[in-house]
């Protein structure tokens, strides 16, 4: 059966985690990645894998196209994630988490191998042999957590920390996301097993430098806001950083400011770098769905946190990421107070 064959087949079903459980078995040698510019579900869960693998006699490499924040850095086993540009060696299978297609990685010579794909987030396009895809989990670390469950592996502190961060990360600390009764399920199992909710926590948003703080005030003070304070649109570059005195990793979070206020409804953040894409977080409150924006620009995510890059950083293409967002807001709850209802549709993609 070639390569191609097997994709055409997976993409028929979604598979269960006693797939993925049998193809681990299955298979010796493996690699784990997650997506570009990691955040915390995607180091966790990638991390909390290879650690659950090496107890099963499993040889492991773990693989990722960027650097790991400083914050993570700390942690047992985030000093074996390789930074690479390409997946090169032997290996049996690679295990893909967080990611809805293979080139969410960054990584090329992934194409060719036995692929297991493991992610929670709409729009996945089941690019694996093995397909094991729930968007109803708050995290991917819960679909980790289930994956080892079935393989029988022990949950040891180390791996139990990794999976409470990633859940803990990737809902805002559980303020967004479709939590249920099944992510604190899991987490009381992560906790009874050694994870500290209160130290993890300390160590995920209570350790940044002070420039962060200058990096808030102005930016801030600079913010702009639409919709009838619905909508707040944040601006960071690089000459911010710099005078700050701050780095990229301190930028984590701030663009769910804005969300802390009754009245806005969604938050834009947009940062740019020199030479680089301009990068666009989007948050939301409740059924604002910010990934119907997202996927508009070529991004994805999850309906109250999503993001995408733009090639261009001109005036007139932000202003489209801006009218989206409030067309958002608008289905979801309506015209602003005194506003009168509009026919106008959102804009498209724009050229």
């Amino acid at each position: 059966m070639t390569k191609k064959t097997r994709n055409m087949m997976s993409k028929v079903t979604n598979h269960t985690v006693h797939d993925v459980c049998d193809a681990i078995r299955a298979h010796r040698h493996f690699v784990v990645v997650s997506h570009a510019r990691p955040d915390g579900d995607a180091i966790g869960s990638q991390v909390a894998m290879g650690l659950a693998l090496k107890t099963l006699d499993k040889h492991v490499r773990l693989i990722g196209a960027d650097p790991v924040p400083d914050i993570y850095r700390e942690f047992s086993g985030v000093d074996e994630i390789e930074v690479a540009s390409a997946v090169t060696g032997s290996w049996d299978a690679a295990i893909v988490m967080e990611c809805t297609e293979l080139s969410r990685t960054g990584l090329t010579g992934l194409n060719d191998g036995f692929i297991m794909n493991i992610d929670h987030h709409p729009g996945n396009t089941f690019f694996g042999d093995v397909n094991y895809f729930d968007e109803s989990a708050a995290a991917c670390g819960e679909l980790v957590f289930s994956v080892l469950q079935g393989l029988t592996v022990p949950l040891t502190v180390d791996i139990a920390a990794h999976l409470y961060i990633a859940i803990l990360t990737d809902t805002g600390s559980f303020h967004h996301g479709p939590i249920s009764t099944r992510t604190f399920e899991i987490c009381r199992r992560l906790t009874s097993a050694g994870a500290d909710p209160t130290a993890l926590a300390n160590k995920m948003f209570d350790q940044y430098k002070v420039g962060r703080l200058q990096v808030i005030a102005t930016m801030l003070s600079e913010m702009q806001m639409e919709d009838q304070d619905r909508v707040a649109v944040l601006t960071i570059d690089e000459s911010l950083l710099t005078q700050s005195n701050a780095t990229p990793d301190d930028l984590d979070g701030l663009v769910n400011l804005p969300l802390t206020t009754r009245t806005v409804q969604a938050a834009i953040l947009f940062k740019s770098a020199p030479g680089q894409p301009l990068r666009v977080s989007l948050r939301s409150k409740g059924d604002v769905n910010v990934r119907v924006v997202a996927a508009v620009f070529g991004g994805g995510g999850h309906a109250n946190a999503s993001g995408f890059t733009l090639e261009s950083t001109a005036e007139h293409k932000r202003q489209a990421v801006i009218q989206e967002v409030v067309a958002a807001v608008k289905t979801a709850l309506g015209p602003a107070v005194g506003e009168a209802p509009s026919d106008e549709k959102p804009l498209v993609r724009p050229e």
